[in-house]
């Protein structure tokens, strides 16, 4: 159940990154203003993205999965799901949450565009390098 849940809010996080990334590129290209619902659609990117850790934390330390590989440890074969995914996916996290941090302390509207593009764009590109795709589609 949890692993589902974690699959299909994959799918609302990546919409809304996405969306928030193109939208801050399309508001810096085209100098418009930060109005409330780019403010908004930034803001429940960054909300659904914090959720979709607390439920990927939740499915890591509770599937059996993870207690088969307490056993057997680390290996190539479960380094992506054991390590790499998580700690790109917290990294993406943190950078989205530095973006979202800066962006409100900047003063002109076109600043905090660029602010929101490069941190979530950033955590976009993580987000995409990790995600085990063949687990995913499975």
């Amino acid at each position: 159940m949890m692993l589902t849940i974690h699959s299909l809010w994959a799918y609302l996080v990546l919409s809304l990154v996405l969306l928030a990334v193109i939208n801050a590129i399309s508001g810096v290209s085209s100098k418009r203003d930060f109005k409330d619902k780019d403010l908004r659609l930034s803001l429940f990117a960054l909300i659904v993205t914090h959720l979709q850790l607390i439920i990927g934390l939740g499915w890591y330390f509770m599937s059996p999965w993870y207690k088969s590989m307490k056993e057997s440890g680390i290996n190539d074969g479960n380094r992506l799901l054991a390590v790499e995914h998580p700690f790109f996916m917290i990294l993406a996290i943190i950078l989205m949450t530095i973006g979202w941090s800066k962006h409100k302390k900047k003063d002109s509207d076109n600043s905090k565009f660029k602010i929101i593009a490069i941190f979530y764009g950033l955590a976009l590109v993580l987000i995409l390098s990790r995600i085990p795709w063949s687990n995913w589609f499975n």
